[in-house]
């Protein structure tokens, strides 16, 4: 993936994720507030730690 197009997918995931951890506050839920604020974070470290999954050619072996 283009790191253009993860750098914008990154900055969604942040900023929803910081919308949840707002609104659960404004609830005043403590727990789910910080579970949502570090799922967030999880999900975008490890959009960019792990690698794209590509599918290998099945002809190319022969």
């Amino acid at each position: 993936m283009p790191h253009h197009i993860k750098f914008m997918l990154s900055l969604a995931c942040l900023a929803t994720a910081a919308g949840g951890y707002f609104f659960m506050v404004s609830l005043g839920q403590t727990g789910p507030s910080y579970a949502t604020a570090f799922l967030g974070i999880f999900a975008t470290v490890a959009m960019w730690v792990f690698p794209e999954v590509m599918k290998k050619d099945i002809g190319a072996k022969k």
